[in-house]
């Protein structure tokens, strides 16, 4: 006869659940968690289908000229959770975009873009390692325009969804510096 916290008791403790079913329940709550995890992960990977893109209507007059050609050959694949799509046809010269985990969110940059109408005289900009950005903002997304680098009439638009984090602007700037030889600030007269 076993004693009940005897090892070679298979049958358990005669007061609890049977030791098989234990066994099962563990593998059952495994195998759930594991179903969960790929579901999330094959959810969270966006689809390799072309990316339209919200400023594909914008002017880019310098979209061509080999600045932004320079710019758009050093482009990574991926910046932080973001990581380069396919553009949906028909794609804008000097555009490049990169979707979040959701597959939802898209940094999109156009290069050669025109000056933006509220940059002028005394607009507030931000610098990001070595180029002053200006903030144009929207509900969900802001557009930032690298005003200082390049010939003065080639600018440089990237929008961030919101909560994007620091890493898209700051890793287009060190490539912005490297690229496009610096210049003064050109705004428009203030209103």
């Amino acid at each position: 006869m076993t004693e009940p916290g005897d090892r070679n008791d298979l049958a358990g403790d005669p007061d609890g659940p049977p030791r098989g079913a234990i066994i099962a329940a563990v593998v059952v709550a495994v195998a759930a968690i594991v179903g969960l995890l790929a579901y999330a992960a094959l959810r969270q990977a966006p689809a390799d289908k072309p990316v339209a893109l919200p400023l594909a209507g914008a002017p880019a007059p310098q979209a061509d000229s080999d600045q932004c050609r320079a710019l758009l050959g050093t482009l990574p694949d991926t910046m932080g959770d973001f990581r380069r799509a396919t553009l949906a046809d028909p794609a804008p010269p000097g555009a490049a975009a990169w979707l979040g985990p959701t597959g939802i969110d898209t940094v999109v940059l156009r290069c050669g873009v025109e000056r933006p109408d509220d940059f002028v005289v005394g607009a507030p900009l931000q610098m990001v390692n070595a180029v002053s950005w200006f903030e144009a903002s929207g509900p969900s997304a802001s557009t930032w325009y690298a005003v200082d680098h390049g010939t003065p009439a080639t600018y440089v638009a990237l929008t961030l969804p919101q909560g994007s984090g620091p890493t898209p602007i700051q890793t287009i700037s060190e490539l912005i510096e490297k690229v496009m030889p610096a210049r003064p600030l050109d705004p428009a007269p203030a209103r």
